[in-house]
Formats: structure tokens, C-alpha cells, sequence
């Protein structure tokens, strides 16, 4: 049987995210969505999730969920089997990026949350299709039932990640890098680079989809997560 999959969703976004993949997978295996909201330091996220998680699992994150994957698998590299990476840098923000995400904070606090996580994630980074506007309308409902104090928490994650490409250079397990086509705020060349940081990574682009494919493509998504599960182990 394969190990427990964890599925870590991105910014302002609940186990809804993964939806379509929950009630695929959960058929054949075991899923956990794990929250990324408990703490203001990528760090203090991992070390939470490491108290309540399975002793060994394989690892998906998608966005802030793929940075904390990240540092889940610098922390315990014994404990995650495999990971794969959605949607997500491995670079942290520049004193500038950092700075410029204060302003949202504050946008938050005075009453325009779906404002301030529009900005990060607005529509366009979607693919164009005939439910962008539905996925949209789950984006704000799933935003607003967070609340403003897990916004600003997450953002505090963003401004002060650590720069991961030295650990991901070392990972010696099974790894994809999965992203869509139409993403816009982190476009196909970003997500080549970081499949060619890793050992052994393998790069897949999903046509159909922009910034979030576990809701725009599913199908595909659920059968690149089960060949991501298949592949063998790599050689230490």
C-alpha cells in the first residue's frame, strides 16, 4: 500500500481546494488535507504539521502549501517518501517583494480582504473556461471563512520564507513539479527551473489550466499524482 497522502492547499484555501482529488483518491488510499495557517514563520507551519502528521507520507503542496512542503522536507527528509510541487517558487522574496505585501495587510484590516487576496491571486491566473467563474466565486468563499488574522499570518509566511534551492538540490525521492499552462503569476519557465533543481524531477505542464489545476483540470491532476505515486524510489 502506498504511503498517506498529505495535501497541503495554497493561500487563503481549504480542503476544497482538492476536492475533486479527495473524493477520487480517498477510494484507494489515505488523504489528509493539512492546514498551513498556524503560525508567521514557514517554519513554525512545518513544525505544527509534523506533530500530527503520519510518521512517513508522501507530500503535495500547491502554492504556500508547496513552500511549506518545501521545508517539511528539509526539516524531516526521513518522513516525506515523496513530493510534489504545484504552483509554488522555492525563492524567497526580496526585501522589496516583502515590503510591497505590507499594503495588503492593511487593505485586509479595513474591510477588503477579497481585495487584498485578489491582488495575489486574481482571476486572470486562471485558464479561461467556462467555470474560471465559479472557481473564483469558491476562491472568495474559501477566503472569507479563513478570515483577515489567517490572510495576515500567511502573508507573514511569504515575506520571511527561506530560500530552499540549496535543500532541493540534495532530495534524493520521487518528485514532480506540476503547473498549468495559463498561470500567469508563476509562468511554465519558473516551474523549469525548479524541476531542474532537483535530482531526477520531473517537469508536467497541464494544458487546460492556469494557476490552480487540482480545480480547473482534475482528472488530470489525480492521474498525475498516481504515477507520481507509482514511480520508484531513487537510488540514495
Amino acid at each position: 500500500m502506498a504511503e498517506p497522502l498529505v495535501l497541503l492547499p495554497d493561500l487563503m484555501c481549504d480542503a476544497r481546494l482538492f476536492g475533486p482529488q479527495i473524493a477520487d483518491l480517498s477510494r484507494e488510499m489515505a488523504v489528509t488535507v493539512a492546514p498551513v495557517s498556524s503560525g508567521e514563520r514557514v517554519e513554525e507551519v512545518a513544525s505544527a504539521l509534523l506533530d500530527v502528521l503520519p510518521r512517513r507520507f508522501a507530500l503535495v503542496g500547491l502554492g504556500l502549501g508547496g513552500m511549506v512542503a518545501m521545508e517539511l522536507q528539509r526539516r524531516a527528509p526521513d518522513r516525506v517518501a515523496r513530493l510534489m510541487l504545484i504552483s509554488t517558487t522555492p525563492l524567497a522574496e526580496t526585501p522589496q517583494q516583502a515590503a510591497e505585501l505590507d499594503p495588503l495587510i492593511i487593505k485586509a484590516r479595513t474591510g477588503r480582504l477579497r481585495e487584498a487576496v485578489r491582488a495575489l491571486r486574481p482571476v486572470d491566473c486562471l485558464a479561461p473556461g467556462p467555470f474560471r467563474m465559479e472557481i473564483q466565486a469558491m476562491l472568495d468563499e474559501m477566503a472569507e471563512g479563513l478570515g483577515v488574522d489567517v490572510f495576515t499570518r500567511q502573508i507573514r509566511v511569504l515575506q520571511r520564507r527561506r530560500d530552499q534551492q540549496s535543500a532541493l538540490r540534495k532530495l534524493r525521492v520521487p518528485v514532480t513539479v506540476l503547473c498549468g499552462a495559463h498561470d500567469i503569476t508563476l509562468p511554465v519557465k519558473r516551474h523549469a527551473f525548479l524541476a531542474e533543481l532537483i535530482p531526477g524531477a520531473r517537469l508536467e505542464v497541464i494544458e487546460d489550466a492556469g494557476h490552480l489545476p487540482p480545480l480547473e483540470a482534475p482528472d488530470a491532476v489525480s492521474d498525475a499524482i498516481r504515477d507520481w505515486l507509482q514511480a520508484p524510489m531513487l537510488a540514495r
